[in-house]
């Protein structure tokens, strides 16, 4: 027989539909160590009326049906899964056990957020795949006068990690493996933006942030402009080196700024 139009339709898409289901699920982080407050999902393979969810006490303790209380605290999800598969195992309720967690609340695991955001201070990883952004939003968003440049230590694999991560390039690009997962102990600090100085003859002389590809003509609207006595011809620029050494420059409008450069406007003469 001929396969009707139907069953060519739909071959395809159930043979689709049924590769996705046959892919294994996503792994917990196995490396995670599970402390006081954490709460966890724990399923047996075929054994659905032994699913629990369950929060480690600050003794470190659950209660699991059948073997009663279990001591997690300090262990990895790995080794937890293992000790619950012996406790199992060993009471003779399952021959072959085959656990499962799945952290849902990382209460144990903080993050320490610094600098100049808007709400200093540390941050329980509420879950085992959460980023830098949602930490970022937790502690309120970083500041109007913070770096667009986020600094992230920890350790990974045993080892210092140290790593800068550019926010506004992070966003543009929309790479979301570029938005770390965080680890419990890791820092994140927010330093203080970049800035440039005008003085002068403008209407609001002072400090203040120094934008991406800043041109001196925007940085004069900045400062609100010159005054009715100012000109923004022989500007100066009185700009530092790496070795301390200050030159002053005499830039176009259309130039660009550097960090800490100070803006000079002279009084017109006519």
């Amino acid at each position: 027989m001929r396969p009707n139009i139907a069953s060519r339709v739909w071959l395809p898409v159930i043979v689709s539909m049924l590769a996705l289901l046959s892919r294994p699920a996503p792994a917990a982080d196995t490396d995670y160590v599970l402390g006081a407050g954490d709460v966890i999902r724990i399923t047996v393979f075929q054994n659905p009326d032994l699913a629990t969810e369950a929060r480690v006490a600050e003794s470190g303790n659950i209660s699991f049906p059948l073997v009663g209380t279990i001591a997690l605290g300090g262990s990895t999800i790995q080794q937890a899964e293992q000790l619950i598969a012996g406790r199992l195992k060993k009471g003779g309720f399952v021959i072959r056990p085959q656990v499962n967690i799945l952290p849902l609340e990382l209460k144990s695991s903080q993050v320490a957020v610094l600098g100049r955001v808007n709400r200093a201070g540390r941050f329980a990883l509420e879950t085992a795949n959460t980023r830098l952004s949602e930490m970022l939003a937790a502690a309120g968003g970083v500041a109007e006068d913070g770096s667009d440049v986020v600094v992230l230590l920890g350790s990974r694999d045993g080892k210092a990690f140290r790593r800068e991560i550019d926010l506004p390039e992070l966003f543009g690009r929309g790479d979301r493996d570029a938005d770390l997962v965080l680890r419990g102990g890791d820092v994140i600090f927010v330093g203080r933006a970049e800035t440039f100085y005008i003085y002068g003859e403008v209407q609001r002389p002072g400090a203040f942030r120094l934008s991406r590809e800043m041109t001196v003509m925007q940085a004069l609207a900045t400062g609100g402009g010159t005054t009715a006595r100012g000109t923004t011809k022989g500007l100066q620029i009185h700009r530092r080196d790496e070795i301390g050494r200050v030159s002053v420059v005499e830039p176009r409008l259309s130039d660009h700024l550097q960090p800490n450069d100070v803006i000079y406007v002279q009084e017109s003469l006519f």
